[in-house]
């Protein structure tokens, strides 16, 4: 057997333009990464570049994904590049698959400089679909602005890039692997870890774990269903919720990570999560939920398939925030919701005297907050929600605090919500998705709206529909200022406030992986019609919206691919 030192080589390689980092880092069809000669190696380079010489000598990176197809080809390439630059560990998850919010834990309980998380999120699988590659740093969050806008210049005039070819790592085997490398004094060191365990523990000292064991396993429990989507998280739900809480097996499904997930869409909606949805409609189960591909997003129901939108969940979670025993001891510095959000969450913060911020879209804008001790509990329209014990929104940390409201109140999922509404009134919420538009149509169509409610006269402008009016209050495109290091965030989205609260939002989305989505988002509260179906409720604003845009005229589609 050769135990000569391993050969570091510099090899080179040309720029490709495409390689910028959107909200949720660098996404494209699986078949580029395979077809582009080094296109995978230019962008893991442009991020080790990224990061100061001195800062990245012998430091630690954790790397992991939530499973999907070409994950493991990529995981090797990142070892073998990572060691040709100087990183001193890597911390990889069992079989290359760790959960996005157990990596955002990782890094901050063994204090590495950043993590690799390999992962399309919500988007398809397999062969045919989606790959991405996300850079979060030493806070355990995404990168923010300047970090990925670093990493794009770099990846446009990058010429050589760094590899250490005959590095193999076993990933099936737990422990530490050490190689030596030619030129460097000490060893780099691949350390292969349970993906679970240090994400349970840090969830052990956040909820009351006896509490939920009696409300799950106890004499008058409920009973469950989880659908991990064939995703990352299946194994932290097996671990956790079926083996440490005594959830019977067979409360959940789809919980074996598969490349492909199963040919399935992993995107917990009433959309592609519709078996879950059928399967609580005949009254069995008390609770559901459903997490996507890497486990940051979560879908809640109540029995019968009752739907809770993210924008309600995240402002019910405030109002009983302290059924959560780390919310006793931290206590809670703020609320925030992403702009698109409904503004439930600021009913709750205004009755409870807690500062409430609105950001763009983008967990960054909440780790700042949440690092300057202003934010504890946060959550997006788009089924994201979260606490200030990660930088990462968190599914399974948002269905155990739900479990703990359930545990608190012993009330059903519905009750709790209806009671919420009956306390702070309700805001009616829907977004439509318009995917795979033409990309030239769709941001034509963004620039003349917002030529056309950048006009002065188009405030106070009236809208009738049968017989509501609606009057423009406001109109701009959304610009946000950090309150903490103050960096200014420009065209976050186009909104149209009218004079009763009711919103209308337009954003292209920047996380699909061909051509454009077009994002409405339609809000408007109620303080007496509460238990209306939201559909009806909102169909004179989704006509003004679609009026106002003329979108169906201006890309070639006559309804929405998706509803939420």
């Amino acid at each position: 057997m050769d135990n000569s030192p391993l050969q570091v080589l510099t090899v080179p390689t040309a720029p490709y333009p495409d390689q910028r980092p959107g909200t949720s880092g660098l996404r494209k069809r699986v078949f580029v990464f395979q077809s582009r000669r080094n296109y995978l190696h230019n962008f893991i380079q442009s991020i080790f570049s990224s990061i100061d010489l001195r800062d990245r000598q012998g430091s630690t990176v954790v790397v992991g994904g939530d499973g999907r197809f070409f994950n493991q080809t990529a995981i090797e390439v990142i070892v073998q590049m990572a060691a040709a630059n100087g990183v001193g560990r890597l911390i990889i998850g069992h079989h290359g698959i760790m959960s996005t919010p157990a990596i955002s834990c990782v890094i901050r309980k063994y204090k590495a400089i950043g993590g690799i998380i390999l992962t399309a999120s919500h988007n398809p699988g397999g062969p045919d679909g989606d790959f991405g590659i996300k850079f979060n740093t030493a806070n355990g969050g995404p990168a923010k602005e300047a970090v990925t806008n670093k990493i794009f210049q770099i990846s446009r005039t990058i010429e050589e890039f760094a590899i250490c070819p005959g590095l193999r790592v076993d990933l099936l085997t737990l422990g530490k692997q050490t190689f030596d490398l030619e030129n460097k004094f000490k060893p780099f060191t691949v350390e292969i870890v349970d993906s679970v365990e240090s994400y349970a523990n840090m969830l052990r000292n956040i909820f009351d774990f006896a509490a939920l064991k009696e409300l799950l396993s106890g004499e008058n429990h409920i009973k469950i269903r989880i659908d991990a989507m064939h995703g990352a998280v299946g194994p932290y739900v097996k671990r956790i919720l079926c083996e440490e809480l005594g959830c019977p097996a067979n409360s959940a499904i789809n919980c074996v990570p598969v490349e492909d997930f199963g040919g399935q869409h992993p995107d917990p909606n009433l959309t592609y999560a519709a078996d879950l949805v059928d399967s609580m409609k005949d009254g069995q189960y008390d609770f559901g939920a459903a997490f996507d591909g890497d486990g940051d997003r979560n879908m809640i129901l109540g029995k019968h398939g009752f739907f809770v939108t993210p924008s309600d969940s995240v402002a019910v979670i405030a109002d009983n925030i302290f059924c959560i025993p780390y919310f006793q001891h931290t206590g809670v510095r703020g609320f925030a919701r992403s702009m698109p959000t409904s503004a439930a969450l600021d009913r709750v913060a205004k009755a409870t005297k807690i500062e409430l911020y609105e950001t763009p879209t983008g967990w960054k804008f909440f780790g700042n907050l949440m690092d300057a001790g202003r934010l504890s509990l946060c959550g997006e329209e788009s089924f994201g929600t979260g606490g200030d014990h990660i930088r990462e929104k968190d599914g399974l940390w948002a269905v155990l605090a739900w479990l703990s409201i359930l545990a608190a109140r012993r009330q059903s999922v519905e009750d709790i919500l209806k009671d919420h509404w009956l306390k702070y009134g309700r805001n009616y919420f829907t977004r439509y998705d318009y995917e795979n538009v033409d990309i030239d149509a769709a941001c034509e169509m963004m620039e003349d709206l917002e030529l056309m409610i950048a006009d002065k006269a188009f405030v106070k402008q009236r809208f009738a529909v049968e017989d509501k009016i609606y009057q423009v209050e406001k109109a701009d495109n959304f610009e946000y200022t950090d309150p903490v290091d103050s960096t200014i965030s420009r065209n976050q989205g186009l909104r149209i406030i009218f004079s009763d609260g009711s919103r209308i939002i337009y954003r292209l989305s920047g996380t699909g992986s061909d051509g454009a989505t077009v994002r409405i988002y339609i809000d408007s509260y109620e303080k007496e019609q509460i238990f209306e179906d939201t559909q009806v409720m909102l169909a004179p604003l989704a006509t003004i919206a679609l009026k106002i845009s003329q979108l169906h005229h201006r890309t070639g589609r006559c309804g929405p691919s998706v509803i939420t």
